[in-house]
């Protein structure tokens, strides 16, 4: 019988090469295949590229990337407050706060017996309190007013040498060279013409001039710098007066010292 069969074509011959292959692979032309299978090797390609990339990078970073040391890290400033006293000034040595010099030309001489100088507009009201006072029977006497910080040297180192007294000491009773109110030229030492005994001493509180004063000297610009229990610690001096009449005056004495307004009854 022959092995052709019906249709004259071997059913299964181990010489045709295309048995083996599926008919839909079969069926695909060469060059297709070829095309559909490039992307692929491309893609594929493509992402361990990445991945290889990503590595190598990162070991390069690891390796390059400089070490935090005490000199790379960011440096951290600690502020430290500036210390201040009761008054808010920083400028205070043992109480008392720091004063300029007034200019020479700013002074004039209000007792041209003795040479005490004050600046003009502290002079030309001290000598109208003065004349107001006569008026009314009391005698007010200046006795001291501008003093360099020359003059104030004696003052404090020389008479606590003598006295044998601490600079605490001694500050409690003469402000050290650079902190003294006369050195501004509005300051005044004022006495009793009639009781000179009293001059520079607390008992200066019982006579007719400080009883004046404390009554008056409000109208002419002048305060008491240092009375009973005062907040700098300087001791009671009721003889020791200052003019703050004028814008200058009242912003040396009072700027730093944050103080609020008195309360007083209307």
């Amino acid at each position: 019988m022959n092995k052709a069969g019906f249709s004259g074509k071997p059913q299964n011959s181990s010489n045709d090469p295309g048995d083996d292959i599926p008919v839909a692979v079969r069926d695909t032309p060469v060059a297709t295949r070829k095309i559909w299978l490039q992307p692929q090797i491309m893609l594929i390609g493509g992402v361990a590229g990445f991945v290889l990339l990503a590595l190598i990078s990162g070991f390069l970073f690891f390796v390059t990337a400089p070490k935090k040391t005490a000199e790379s890290q960011p440096s951290v400033t600690t502020s430290v407050p500036t210390p201040t006293t009761e008054s808010g000034n920083v400028n205070t040595l043992l109480g008392h706060l720091a004063y300029p010099e007034a200019p020479e030309s700013e002074l004039v001489t209000i007792s041209a017996n003795r040479g005490i100088r004050m600046r003009k507009a502290a002079a030309q009201k001290f000598e109208e309190m003065v004349a107001a006072a006569r008026s009314a029977g009391v005698i007010l006497v200046p006795i001291s007013g501008f003093r360099s910080v020359k003059d104030q040297e004696p003052l404090f180192f020389g008479v606590s040498a003598q006295r044998n007294q601490t600079p605490l000491e001694r500050a409690a009773l003469s402000a050290p060279p650079g902190h003294s109110e006369h050195h501004t030229g509005y300051a005044v030492d004022v006495g009793d013409g009639s009781v000179p005994a009293t001059n520079l001493q607390t008992n200066f509180d019982n006579t007719k001039a400080y009883r004046w004063l404390q009554a008056n000297a409000a109208r002419f610009s002048f305060e008491m710098s240092f009375p009973k229990d005062n907040a700098q610690g300087v001791s009671y001096e009721p003889w020791h007066w200052r003019f703050v009449g004028d814008r200058n005056s009242l912003e040396m004495f009072y700027k730093a010292r944050n103080l609020k307004p008195a309360q007083i009854s209307q």
